[in-house]
């Protein structure tokens, strides 16, 4: 029912930010939690951080605790990852999800194309 497309991705060196954006289409994203993940080459696609549905509650991966920042704006239909004093191993493909319960799986049931974020050290 809804579509998403990430973007802002790119190089930035380490200590850097850079901030991505889920824009989403079809149906308004307060009807679902939203969350950003993230593949390295070779790994999992690993949890990196969610924002509740209703009640706005978020959610973060320990290894980017007090660096990334989720956040929506109902108005854009927009969700955000603010990404601070990046370090390389935050380097991946950063995908955007949707679904109607809060998880820090990825067994979301809607996601983007995924945006490359590379940091060098």
């Amino acid at each position: 029912q809804v579509q998403l497309v990430e973007s802002g991705g790119g190089l930035v060196q380490a200590g850097g930010s850079l901030r991505l954006s889920c824009a989403a289409s079809g149906r308004t994203i307060t009807t679902y939690t939203m969350g950003w993940f993230r593949q390295a080459p070779g790994k999992e696609r690993d949890f990196v951080a969610a924002i509740q549905r209703i009640s706005t509650l978020t959610y973060y991966a320990d290894s980017v605790k007090g660096r990334f920042t989720i956040s929506r704006d109902s108005a854009k239909n927009t969700v955000y990852l603010q990404m601070n004093s990046l370090k390389p191993e935050d380097t991946a493909v950063y995908y955007c999800a949707a679904d109607f319960n809060v998880a820090t799986t990825p067994t979301y049931r809607y996601w983007g194309q995924g945006t490359q974020v590379t940091v060098s050290s």
